[in-house]
């Protein structure tokens, strides 16, 4: 799953990137870069909770 979150963040921001570029009208331009930034935050969590231990892997 690291790699997954790895992944997902800079696919979050070209999509943000790309919504900037391509669209226009900001209404769209708003959804797309808020569904980039919402990718980018899962891409996030995903990638933090990849790194974190196991409850049963904690020692003294």
């Amino acid at each position: 799953m690291k790699y997954a979150g790895l992944l997902l963040m800079p696919a979050g921001f070209f999509l943000s990137m790309a919504a900037l570029i391509l669209f226009l009208a900001p209404a769209p331009r708003a959804a797309f870069v808020l569904s980039g930034l919402a990718v980018e935050g899962l891409g996030l969590a995903v990638a933090v909770r990849g790194h974190m231990p196991a409850r049963g892997d904690r020692r003294p």
